[in-house]
């Protein structure tokens, strides 16, 4: 599988007065093309911070992030823009469409940043969207006439308007019910499976988790779990127990290894 996301000692740094908040702390992994990913962690653990970074909202304040083969170090404003609306769509928790224009508006929006776009080529592009997430007959309604779940499928549907090669989510379902919310956990899962794209998730919900490919788990702006699901169950590697023993050997190195049962697997399960 060809790697459409790849983070290298990512670390982020955020001013408070007189000192420094630290959101992110060396935290790499990478991400396969075509893969469903949740980003899980509490609030406040950097989950959200990472999908800034990952969409190019923001920058590191060291480290590497490498998206869709673009290395953004040293990239200028208007250039991460640029690849932004080129390579990532955004859904929201709180949606975030404008009150003012349509579902069918509000889906085309996107594609009003592109010059090359031509109005025939807007609407040819964003009807077949509308009907496939369910909303061809409320294509002229405003945010306000629509459900909850309705106004996330329309912003799916804008997410998707731009044909990105990454879809990030952050807490997709967390204001909507559980029968709404699984129903846009698996419209997601369907978009990801039929046209390849890559989604990734961040929630603090097992529910989310419970729908997604690979788990990245993030405590305290640190790297906690790398997991991936296995024949229907998730096998997780402890990355601080990893650095624990790693440091354990290192520190003393004159002594043979021992045996520890508490942590000989290099495998677990996420229930």
């Amino acid at each position: 599988m060809t790697e459409i996301i790849r983070l290298e000692q990512v670390s982020k740094e955020y001013p408070l007065g007189a000192h420094k908040v630290q959101a992110l702390k060396d935290v790499s992994f990478s991400v396969d093309a075509g893969v469903l990913l949740v980003v899980a962690g509490p609030s406040g653990s950097g989950k959200s911070t990472l999908l800034n970074l990952i969409g190019q909202i923001d920058v590191p304040t060291r480290g590497r992030v490498i998206v869709a083969g673009h290395d953004l170090s040293g990239k200028t404003p208007d250039e991460l823009a640029e690849l932004r609306l080129r390579t990532v769509g955004f859904i929201f928790q709180s949606f975030n469409l404008f009150p003012v224009l349509t579902a069918e508006e509000n889906v085309e929006f996107p594609l009003l940043q592109m010059p090359e776009m031509t109005k025939p080529e807007r609407k040819r592009r964003v009807a077949p969207l509308l009907e496939l997430v369910g909303l061809t007959r409320y294509a002229r309604h405003r945010p306000n006439q629509l459900s909850g779940g309705q106004r996330q499928r329309v912003a799916i549907a804008r997410a998707l308007v731009t044909r990105p090669k990454i879809v990030l989510a952050d807490e997709p379902t967390a204001n909507l019910d559980h029968k709404t919310g699984s129903g846009i956990l698996a419209l997601m899962k369907q978009f990801n499976r039929q046209l390849g794209t890559t989604f990734v998730f961040s929630t603090h919900d097992k529910k989310v988790i419970d729908f997604a490919d690979h788990y990245v788990g993030i405590e305290d702006g640190e790297l906690r779990f790398l997991g991936l699901r296995k024949e229907g169950r998730w096998v997780v590697r402890d990355e601080w127990r990893d650095r624990r023993q790693a440091e354990r050997r290192q520190g003393d190195r004159r002594e043979p290894a021992r045996s520890d049962p508490a942590t000989d697997s290099d495998q677990g399960t996420l229930s």
